[in-house]
């Protein structure tokens, strides 16, 4: 019988190792730092690269590592069938046109789903609630704000009983909404529908990832967690 192949690593075709990519895609998505931030900040640790070349790892590897990620977070979730989303979509401008980022998010604040759109009607919301159900199973309890969109698409779907509307019921996902607004200052916006895409899921993916909740934690614990979460990322695609 055959062995098994190994698959081959994504990082077999660059000169750079896989702790400078996986470093400098954690600078640029994580926190808000341009492109050029991240070029000076890795330079003064003795490794010099063009900030072209963040661009086009945080392009590249970006979404594998976000989609590893989900994959961990999934299936240590699966059985899980108390959840509480909070559903919310917000104003992002591309190229002076505005659009909508719809997000999903549970009760500890963690972003299930991200979905762009140029309009916030019944067609897409119904295609953003398939979305995260169908990736993410069920659900206990859905809470909106009043937008009649989510009232209709939810109707669709059959879970109307779990609509949850109420004031400061969604400052959850309203609060969850602050990271992502920090880091589009800091790139000076987006210009096209299909980046803004590809970055809030991987962004969100990685916020998910180091969101340890400190304010909820002692200090020891906090630091137990983070090395374990910067461990943990240290070895994706390895």
């Amino acid at each position: 019988m055959p062995r098994p192949t190994k698959p081959a690593s994504p990082f077999r075709y660059f000169n750079s190792s896989p702790e400078i990519i996986r470093l400098a895609v954690l600078m640029y998505v994580r926190f808000p730092l341009s492109l050029r931030n991240v070029e000076d900040l890795l330079f003064e640790r003795g490794i010099d690269i063009c900030h072209e070349t963040v661009r086009h790892w945080w392009n590249r590897f970006g979404p594998m590592f976000a989609a590893d990620i989900k994959k961990q977070r999934i299936s240590r979730m699966k059985g899980f069938r108390q959840w509480r989303w909070h559903l919310d979509e917000m104003y992002v401008k591309l190229n002076g046109e505005m659009v909508y980022l719809w997000r999903a998010v549970d009760q500890e604040g963690e972003v299930l789903e991200s979905y762009v759109s140029k309009t916030r009607d019944k067609k897409a919301a119904l295609t953003f609630m398939k979305k995260a159900l169908k990736r993410h199973g069920k659900v206990e309890a859905i809470t909106t704000d009043g937008l009649s969109s989510y009232k209709a698409a939810m109707n669709e779907l059959g879970n109307r009983q779990k609509q949850e509307v109420a004031r400061w019921a969604n400052n959850r996902v309203e609060n969850s909404h602050l990271p992502f607004r920090r880091r589009e200052r800091a790139m000076l916006r987006f210009r096209q529908m299909k980046s803004l895409q590809k970055f809030a899921s991987v962004h969100a993916n990685v916020h998910n990832h180091f969101n340890q909740d400190r304010q909820l934690i002692d200090r020891e614990t906090y630091k137990t967690r983070r090395s374990a979460a910067l461990a943990e990322w240290q070895n994706l695609m390895a």
